[in-house]
């Protein structure tokens, strides 16, 4: 179990963690490096942190994907449910704008690496492979999976396994966590580049069934006219492990500052669930998708972390 389940979380992902590396963003801001060198000086000859940067600055750019209903832009204005939280918590630091820079979900770490922006806000699954690339705050939503398919749900799709093995072509975004899921297992895949493309995969017939966050399909059902439906979100089980779906903020791997203060000041968000509510409910977010207390990102990010032992530790069903 333990060989099956490491080489899944190394290999089976490789389409959430691989095109990590197929995206060079070049530079497009004056963003320091995140820690101590270069940046303006504080006025006494030493360099600013990022950290400080930004608190100076009073702003912080974040990038996003543009999903509803974690990061998108309505009317003209940046929001979501991760904007938002993101807002509560920089604002605490001092940092009271949060602006946004849109870029294609392969795109979101490679960007936060090249300083295209400070920080993504995109609810990123947090996977060993994105680790190795970026740094992770602890989880602030947790998600399950569910299939956008046409209206009656012909195909009776339920779970991972109702789609495996059978004659049912499923969509999956580019690099997103299902895309890992189709790769490790017997299931006919196509791969689309956002939402609505997944949605008119489904809409044409040219795929029976689209993957994603169930919040997500459940967001995308109610805003279309089309005749789909998102069905029961499940906690996908991929080789008999179950899939700990759990997002956050990201951050470059040496801005250790912002990160250990983002988490600080989201700890008081995951001790208090009504105050996380209060934020995140307007979005469609309910008490089951609230982190369950004790998990961490340092859990997730280690490959060789038993995710049968972690999912019976934290009382999740699966």
């Amino acid at each position: 179990m333990q060989s099956t389940r490491t080489t899944h979380r190394r290999r089976a992902l490789a389409a959430a963690g691989s095109v990590l590396a197929l995206t060079a963003l070049t530079a497009c801001s004056s963003v320091d490096d995140g820690g101590s060198d270069g940046g303006d000086d504080g006025g006494d000859g030493e360099s600013m942190s990022h950290l400080a940067e930004l608190q100076d600055a009073g702003s912080i750019n974040v990038g996003f994907f543009g999903e509803v209903p974690y990061s998108y832009e309505e009317g003209g204005e940046l929001t979501g449910a991760t904007i938002e939280l993101g807002r509560a918590i920089y604002g605490e630091l001092g940092i009271d704008t949060v602006e946004g820079t849109q870029v294609e979900w392969n795109a979101l770490i490679p960007g936060v690496q090249a300083d295209r922006f400070d920080a993504v806000s995109a609810g990123m699954s947090i996977l060993p492979e994105r680790c190795e690339q970026a740094a992770f705050a602890d989880p602030t939503i947790m998600y399950t999976t569910a299939f956008l398919v046409p209206e009656g749900n012909p195909q009776g799709l339920t779970d991972w396994q109702s789609v495996e093995g059978g004659d049912v072509t499923v969509a999956v975004t580019q690099g997103a966590i299902e895309a890992g899921y189709v790769e490790e297992t017997d299931v006919d895949g196509m791969e689309v580049p956002d939402r609505q493309a997944g949605l008119d995969a489904v809409t044409t017939g040219r795929a029976d069934a689209y993957a994603l966050t169930g919040i997500s399909l459940r967001a995308l059902a109610e805003e279309t006219d089309e005749p789909v439906e998102a069905t029961e979100a499940f906690v996908a089980t991929i080789n008999g492990e179950p899939q700990i779906g759990a997002g956050a903020e990201v951050f470059r791997q040496d801005d250790t500052e912002l990160l250990d203060a983002y988490n600080e000041q989201l700890a008081t968000y995951l001790g208090d669930e009504a105050a996380w509510l209060e934020i995140m409910e307007p979005f469609g977010f309910s008490a089951t998708e609230f982190p369950p207390e004790g998990l961490t990102a340092e859990q997730l990010c280690d490959p060789d972390q038993d995710l049968s032992d972690l999912a019976d530790e934290l009382g999740m069903d699966y």
